[in-house]
């Protein structure tokens, strides 16, 4: 009793200390996109300077894992493992450290190893996050630039502005998703679009809309100030007022000038308020 006992807690020191550790280290990832999904997944986890999001994590870890990363199999099998915003559930954390193992992932490994007794059981819990992207089909440039005429004059902004900040934000892709979640042709995070009154941030159409129904907002609040506002559109209002100006993110300002460089121009007329 006492050596099970033991064993027991032997265990769960070696699990603890495995998981702080993989956690903790750098990642080393196949690609530069995997190493940054990997990366945004754990600071999720972890709420490393931020709000922790158990399901953003598991998001992440999905779409670094269809990219080819093994490790992400561990990764998602440790949420299964400790009940982090799913269900506690060993056989299917064995199932993940399983997939894992067959792809030489050592973390898995040992995993497996530590629970010899547990039978794996296999489930898709990354299926759940393809199902809002299956129904898209393929649009074209050109009716895309139609719908951006049509919101754009209702919005009394200049169309090309639109369409610039779709080139930038995802090549025209609809369906572009970033590590941060930000979704579709103007790159929306779940919370823009809320704001902004659209359901389905994946319909083309409805997030051109609140895209622009956003940069109608925003040229009203920095006064026409193209830089500002596309500031603003990249790293949020709120940083722009923090840092009095364009914030000191090599990110945001790439953004700021390679969609001036496309638009020619850092001013645009500020726009009269508008129904939605």
């Amino acid at each position: 009793m006492a050596a099970n006992l033991s064993n027991r807690w032997r265990q769960r020191f070696v699990v603890a200390a495995l998981n702080a550790a993989v956690l903790a280290s750098p990642v080393v990832a196949q690609s530069r996109v995997t190493d940054s999904l990997l990366k945004s997944a754990k600071g999720y986890e972890l709420a490393a300077g931020g709000k922790r999001d158990y399901k953003q994590a598991l998001r992440l870890y999905c779409q670094a894992l269809k990219k080819g990363d093994a490790a992400a199999n561990y990764h998602i099998g440790m949420l299964y493992y400790f009940g982090r915003g799913v269900k506690r559930d060993h056989a299917l954390a064995m199932g993940w450290f399983k997939r894992g193992a067959r792809k030489h992932d050592h973390y898995a490994q040992i995993m497996l190893k530590l629970h010899p007794t547990t039978k794996p059981k296999e489930h898709d819990s990354c299926r759940q996050f393809d199902a809002p992207r299956r129904h898209h089909l393929s649009v074209k440039r050109k009716q895309i630039e139609s719908w951006v005429r049509q919101i754009a004059k209702h919005y009394t902004i200049d169309p090309q502005l639109v369409l610039a900040v779709i080139e930038a934000e995802s090549g025209f892709n609809a369906n572009a998703l970033s590590p941060k979640n930000a979704q579709g042709l103007m790159q929306l995070i779940p919370s823009t679009a809320k704001r902004f009154g659209i359901k389905n941030a994946w319909d083309p159409y409805q997030n051109i809309k609140a895209g622009t129904a956003y940069l109608h907002w925003l040229l009203r609040h920095f006064n026409g100030d193209l830089k500002l506002v596309l500031a603003a559109y990249n790293a949020g209002e709120n940083a722009v007022h923090r840092y009095n100006g364009i914030p000191p993110y090599e990110e945001t300002r790439h953004y700021v000038e390679r969609i001036i460089a496309t638009y020619r121009k850092t001013r645009h007329p500020i726009p009269p308020a508008s129904g939605t």
